[in-house]
Parts: C-alpha cells; structure tokens; sequence
C-alpha cells in the first residue's frame, strides 16, 4: 500500500550557498488514523492502524530512506530517474537515526522557491512510501483498538513538503495528494519504483469515467473490443435476417402472382360451353334424331351419330380424332330441316281436331323445306 506521514520542520538553518538544512522525525510507530478508502475499504470512514517497531525500524526498511529526493507537495507518481528532474527540490541525508519511537533523517533543500515557502510557513513534511498491510483487529500495546497493521517493508519513495497536515503534525486523516496515501496500490517485492507501472489511468466505461491499474485499464479496453465486435456480428446478422425475409416475401408474391395468373386461365366460359354443347347437340340430331345425348360425353355424342350414319365398323377401332373428323363430314350433309322434320313426324299428335290438323301442316311444311333444300344439293 502507498502511504503518506506527517511532521513539521524543525531545526532549521542555512547553508552559506542558500541552502536550507533541517532534521525531521518523518515516520513513528504506534497507530495513526486513516481514511478508508486509503486502504481500499471504501465502506469504512476511517480506519486505525498499528505500526509495529520491527516494521518501523528494520534495516532493510531504514536504509530505504537514504538520498531520496524532497518534494514540494506530493507528486501524482512516484519519483523516479525519469521524473527526477520535474519533482525533486532537495534530497534526504545518509545519517537515518531512531528517536524514540520516531525515524529521524536530515534534508538539504536546495531550490530558492521551495526553501522561500519553507520560510513563510510551508513547514509540514509527509512521506511517500509503500508498505504491506494486514486487514485485522486488534490493540496496539498502549491500548488503542486497530483494524490494520503494516507489516513492512517500509521502502520510502520521497519526502514531501506540504502546507499543514489534516491531523496535524504526528497524526493525520489524509493529506490531499493525488495518489500518496490515497488509492491503495498493491507493493512491489523489488525496488519501490515499481510502481510506476501501478500508476491510474482513466478509461471510460459508457457514459463513466474510471480510474484503474493500466492492466486494468488493458482488461477493459479489451472487454469494450470484444463488445464492439459482438455488437457488429448481431447487426449482420440481423441484415441477413431482414435480406431473407425480404427476398422470401419477394418470392411469395411471385407464386401469387402466378397463382392468379393461372386461375384467371383456368377459368371456363360457361356459356360458350354451354352454346358448343346444344349446337353438338343439334347437329347428332341432325344426324340422327333418335340418339339420346342425355349422358354422353360430346365425344360419345359424336362417336354415335358417325355410328349411326356410316356403321358401327367405321368407329370400332376409330380414334377420338378420326371420329372428328368423321362426324364433321357428315354433320356438313345434315340439314337442319331434317332434325326440325324428324323431330314434327316422331311427335305425337296433339289432341282436338284443329290441333291435329296444324300439326299436319307444319308436318307438311317440314316435308317440302326439306325438298327444297334436297333440290338445292342436287342442282
């Protein structure tokens, strides 16, 4: 976890090249209080945690402190070589000393700007450093309840300057900066620079800014990748779906189309066949008035009046097409007068005297119509 604690200047003087030179008790043991979300626990307003002396003042810990560089403020990443030239305005000394229960480290400033708001009043210090952490409760040897114990390696990153402490000089909750002692940052095993590659970065996630690890950072844009190309494959796929719905109702409307066309060609004139059925009709009687069309097909009517005019032997083994043309030929020769004349004679006569007497007459008028146009054949 990244960490930040406080004091003030004390002990101040100058160099005879302008040089400020101060000792400062920059880290304690014992409890200091927290904000929550400094430790990640963001359900927690503030949160105690116990420094142990074997933490504090451990050797591998105490020599972390030596020629790092002084701050004005904390910066938002950790210093490094890369950075060095933008952050740093002094450095800390080599004689790291145990005060009590404090670490006690000399600093040289050495720019004017810095070493003048020194002068005016900018006299509070906070260490940059990163150290494990225990989540658990217990109580510190002067009595104080915990919630978490930093169990080291202390490795300080820099020293920075800062205008007053929250909790003032020993104690604090916070202290402002940007990522010092306020987002927990997982420690690196090696060297405190490490942490460069811990450092936030915001991505936006719909209509929200995050801040997250740049791994995290990877992980999500990755995950916005994968949805993008998720979103494109349903919106092709939901073209193919509307192009094949589309040219299917294309084709059903062709097949309607077709449908009408060919019921609109199968329909049949009823009254033209009706028409060709009494003029068959009419001609088999002119033929012969005895056949019987009352459930023959105009084939059979036809095949019976040839039969009947030319003999049975004609249609024996005659086809539908050779009996057309047959009956044709002697439907030509069948007058209508012989029909109307048969039709007269096969009657039967009408009861009364005067009606059998028409009924003589138009007999007889039938006789001589077909005289006339016998005669007219002949001539």
């Amino acid at each position: 976890m990244q960490f930040t604690d406080t004091a003030s200047v004390a002990g101040m003087r100058l160099t005879n090249d302008g040089y400020l030179v101060a000792e400062v008790r920059c880290a304690r043991t014992g409890c200091q209080t927290y904000l929550g979300a400094e430790l990640g626990l963001n359900d927690k307003e503030t949160v105690t945690v116990f420094r142990p002396e074997a933490a504090v003042f451990d050797k591998a810990s105490l020599a972390t402190f030596a020629g790092k560089p002084v701050t004005l403020g904390h910066p938002a990443q950790p210093v490094t070589a890369e950075n060095w030239k933008d952050h740093a305005i002094g450095s800390i000394g080599e004689e790291i000393a145990r005060d009590g229960e404090f670490v006690r480290v000399p600093m040289t400033l050495m720019d004017a700007a810095a070493i003048r708001a020194v002068q005016d009043g900018t006299r509070e210090i906070s260490m940059g450093y990163t150290t494990g952490i225990s989540i658990e409760d217990g109580v510190a040897p002067d009595g104080t309840p915990y919630q978490a114990v930093q169990t080291g390696p202390i490795r300080i990153n820099h020293l920075a300057i800062v205008p007053k402490a929250r909790g003032g000089a020993e104690l604090r909750v916070g202290d402002g900066a940007d990522t010092w002692g306020v987002s927990p940052v997982p420690t690196a095993a090696k060297d405190s620079s490490a942490m460069t590659d811990k450092a936030l970065r915001t991505v936006v996630v719909g209509d929200e800014a995050v801040e997250t690890t740049d791994a995290g950072a990877r992980a999500i844009e990755k995950l916005k990748a994968q949805i993008v190309a998720k979103d494109a494959e349903i919106r092709d796929k939901d073209k193919d779906h509307a192009d094949a719905i589309a040219a299917k109702d294309e084709e059903i409307g062709t097949l309607k189309a077709d449908v009408k066309t060919a019921q609109d060609a199968a329909k049949v004139d009823i009254d033209k066949l009706v028409a060709d059925r009494a003029a068959l009709v009419e001609q088999v009687k002119a033929v012969d008035a005895k056949i019987d069309p009352k459930g023959k097909t105009d084939a059979e009517l036809r095949k019976a009046a040839v039969a009947a005019r030319l003999g049975d032997e004609m249609v024996k083994d005659a086809s539908d097409a050779e009996v057309l043309g047959m009956f044709k030929a002697i439907a030509k020769d069948a007058g209508s007068g012989d029909a109307v004349r048969a039709a007269l004679k096969d009657a039967p006569a009408p009861v009364g005297t005067a009606a059998a007497q028409d009924h003589a007459f138009q007999a007889s008028v039938a006789d001589l119509n077909a005289w006339r146009t016998a005669g007219n054949q002949e001539a």
